[in-house]
């Protein structure tokens, strides 16, 4: 019999599409996949470590798996993702998880045969971390999770070195896959019933920059735009430091480019900014939301928030709600600032209290929440298009989409427009999703 294996992915869309090409690593050496963790003979955790929460639920559930490999010797267990790239994180999931067998990192996933061939013959661990991503591994297989949307790596690693980020530490540098692969990646997905893909990289609005001549991201845009059966386009993180003029008229002219911004502000404070090493200041961040207003007037434009940065004093905090009062975001995701060991921020002076990081979140996300219901109410009465992704998890008789814009909107509806584009009036806009009917 076929043996099986279960992944549990923490984390990112980056940590999502690895998990694809793990799935697709292992169906080619001939497992298929588990309904069921408990049924499976290979359980991979792919792992995060952007907040040591989430390091800490990884080895709890690792923990939890002692009895099962009493039970069952041949079952395999690996921890793999950003968290093992940590230094000195092997010798630590060894201490705590000795039933853990295989470890190995975010750059040498295509390696992980060898592993489970090396665990086999020599009935012993295997641990297999490398410092960087030595070269950019093509055509491995993948497993998507939908057939008619896929995540494109577009590039890997990450130059930045925000402060409070551990990302380039476990990522590494920054590496751009060259054109005609992710152009022929796209071309094979869309023969194969893809109609959305997602663009993915630390920051894509840097891609290409070390080829020789270089290669922007906006003519990159524009040859992903240029392949026939494709239909939506979307991309996933742009700075704000590199998001610049050009290639906001690029977007505004490529039909198939969602007109999402998604541009992570993270702090109103210029002082803050600086701290964080984000590159840019509030004036800065203010001309880009306008420059994207003035040539994409539909755009939808979401944001990036952390409230309690070491050092965040009241005022710099007032500065934050102020200049989102003033550039009213459709949505924005909101963070109480955590401590990441390995990072300067976490060394930093001027530790803010719990207490008063919390109570910063609750009125930024008041804030937020009041000026996102009142953009989304305006919606009330128009059809938007939306590509159906599947049934709400709370009423299987009830479909979620998402409209270009990356609103979500749930409708009643059957399952056989799963995977289509329909029309939905608005009946019901909401704070965080639209309601509305089938026209």
């Amino acid at each position: 019999m076929d043996k099986k294996y279960y992944i549990l992915t923490f984390g990112c869309q980056a940590n999502e599409r690895d998990s694809e090409t793990l799935a697709g690593i292992l169906q080619k050496t001939g497992y298929v996949p588990a309904a069921e963790l408990f049924d499976a003979d290979i359980i991979l955790f792919n792992t995060c470590c952007i907040r040591e929460k989430a390091e800490n639920k990884v080895l709890s559930q690792v923990g939890e798996l002692k009895e099962l490999k009493a039970e069952k010797p041949d079952l395999i267990i690996g921890i793999c993702g950003c968290m093992v790239q940590q230094e000195k994180m092997a010798e630590k999931i060894h201490r705590r998880a000795p039933h853990v067998d295989l470890i190995f990192g975010t750059h040498n996933l295509d390696q992980l045969p060898e592993l489970i061939k090396k665990l086999e013959e020599t009935k012993t661990p295997q641990t297999q971390i490398l410092a960087d991503l030595q070269e950019i591994k093509e055509d491995l297989p993948t497993v998507r999770e939908v057939p008619f949307k896929a995540r494109v790596n577009i590039t890997y690693g990450c130059n930045n070195f925000c402060t409070y980020c551990i990302v380039p530490y476990v990522r590494g540098r920054e590496k751009s896959r060259e054109p005609q692969y992710i152009l022929k990646e796209i071309k094979d997905l869309v023969a194969d019933g893809v109609v959305e893909v997602m663009l993915l990289g630390q920051n894509v609005n840097s891609y290409g920059k070390t080829f020789d001549p270089p290669v922007t991201f906006a003519h990159l845009l524009e040859q992903v735009n240029a392949i026939e059966g494709l239909k939506r386009i979307r991309y996933l993180t742009s700075h704000p430091r590199d998001f610049n003029v050009d290639l906001i008229k690029t977007i505004s002219g490529l039909a198939k480019v969602c007109p999402h911004f998604h541009l992570p502000l993270q702090s109103g404070s210029n002082k803050i900014l600086q701290k964080m090493n984000r590159g840019y200041t509030r004036e800065h961040y203010r001309e880009l939301v306008e420059t994207v207003r003035e040539y994409v007037p539909s755009a939808s434009i979401t944001t990036d928030i952390i409230v309690g940065f070491p050092g965040e004093t009241d005022e710099d905090f007032q500065d934050t709600i102020e200049l989102v009062k003033e550039l009213r975001f459709d949505s924005a995701f909101t963070f109480i600032y955590s401590a990441r060991t390995g990072t300067l921020a976490a060394k930093m002076k001027d530790q803010i209290p719990l207490a008063v990081k919390k109570s910063r979140l609750q009125q930024l996300m008041q804030v937020q929440n009041e000026i996102s219901l009142a953009i989304n109410s305006q919606l009330e009465g128009q059809v938007v298009e939306v590509l159906v992704d599947g049934c709400s998890k709370k009423d299987q008789a009830i479909l979620e989409g998402r409209t270009a814009t990356n609103k979500t909107v749930l409708f009643a509806g059957s399952k056989e427009l799963i995977g289509k584009f329909v029309d939905v009036e608005i009946t019901d806009p909401q704070t965080w999703v639209l309601k509305g009917k089938l026209k």
